[in-house]
């Protein structure tokens, strides 16, 4: 049977027989390429199911869910999404405290932000080769396109990826498999190559003609990145908080908080988060038994936490700041109740900061 194992390694032994369908695993981000790829395999006759891995840096399905201004959006996981629309199964994979190396000590360094790109998709298609030799799966599927992306999507990078993690030829790309050598999959004809694809660059509009040829009608935003670690404001949070740390390292309450509010370091052992609507001033109330915080008593205002050592006058400053962005902004004095990390609370008066007041080198 193909697939079997044989000391930690997978032996291909026999074509597979009318009665032997052979399996793929399908990397499942979320965004179309990575459902068309698994549908062009699925259409073949070919058993998929999706993988997904939870690093803590997903885009989608948090911020979108907590943030007042984005209640239009859908709220959903789009790579659940996806699977149920291809209808196979998806595995969701919880890969943080692992994939911390990756973040931290990129092999092959960043991109334009602090995203590993090329590390992040080997270790992925590492995960994904150790599940097929686990589960007897024949192949991987992902939805990677010669181009695409400047970092991991390179024709002289998808050889690295295959190579670094072990998946080697047992790594197929429907998408731009027709501008690559043949593949396992292909050799032994699992899939027909013919019914590949030859995409390439830059471009989103062929994947979206063959979504319409499939008749989906909807998917996620083709080029939107799916990782914070891409996005410029969150890399600057995050050099932020390891400056403070004075080394690189991380909890996921650590990055899920960098999502979310308003970051301004006024002082360099302390540093203020101000939610910027109710819906981020409820997610924020969540960890007010972890943090000191401030609450707005006089006026309807933001949650406010405070991130580090509190010294005198930390409180009071904070407080100027959070009093600056809720109703009584114009108003002489702002009342909070202020409680430390520790549960101790005390009430305090201040004078709201106005817009000029605030250093625009605190914003982080």
């Amino acid at each position: 049977m193909a697939g079997q194992r044989n000391q930690g390694a997978v032996a291909f032994t026999s074509m597979p027989t009318r009665q032997t369908q052979p399996k793929a695993i399908a990397l499942i981000s979320g965004g179309l390429d990575s459902l068309l790829a698994a549908k062009v395999v699925k259409e073949q006759g070919v058993h998929v199911e999706g993988i997904n891995y939870f690093t803590g840096f997903c885009v989608e399905g948090h911020t979108h869910a907590i943030r007042n201004r984005d209640r239009t959006r859908h709220k959903r996981n789009n790579a659940l999404w996806s699977a149920e629309q291809l209808g196979i199964q998806l595995h969701i994979v919880d890969v943080i405290d692992a994939y911390k190396d990756v973040v931290i000590n990129p092999k092959h360094g960043y991109g334009a932000n602090l995203n590993p790109c090329l590390d992040c998709k080997s270790f992925m298609v590492t995960r994904a080769r150790e599940w097929i030799e686990d589960n007897g799966f024949d192949f991987i599927v992902t939805g990677e396109v010669i181009g695409q992306r400047p970092m991991s999507q390179r024709r002289e990078t998808l050889p690295v990826i295959a190579n670094e993690s072990g998946a080697e030829d047992r790594l197929l790309r429907p998408l731009c498999a027709q501008l690559l050598a043949p593949t396992l999959p292909e050799r032994m004809g699992w899939v027909d190559r013919e019914q590949l694809y030859a995409f390439n660059g830059r471009s989103r509009k062929p994947q979206m003609a063959l979504a319409e040829q499939f008749g989906i009608k909807e998917y996620a935003q083709p080029a939107g990145g799916c990782c914070f670690l891409t996005d410029a404001t969150y890399a600057t949070k995050l050099r932020d908080l390891w400056a403070s740390r004075g080394e690189k390292r991380y909890e996921l309450d650590d990055i899920m908080l960098l999502k979310v509010g308003r970051h301004l370091r006024p002082r360099p052992h302390l540093k203020v988060i101000v939610a910027r609507d109710a819906g981020e001033t409820q997610y924020l109330r969540g960890y007010r038994k972890a943090y000191a915080h401030l609450l707005m008593t006089s006026h309807n205002g933001p949650m406010t936490l405070l991130e580090g050592e509190v010294h005198d006058g930390d409180a009071e400053l904070a407080a100027r700041i959070a009093a600056r962005f809720g109703q009584g902004r114009a108003a002489s004095d702002v009342q909070f109740d202020f409680v430390t990390a520790a549960g101790v609370a005390r009430s305090l008066a201040v004078a709201p900061f106005k817009p000029e007041d605030i250093a625009p080198e605190w914003y982080v």
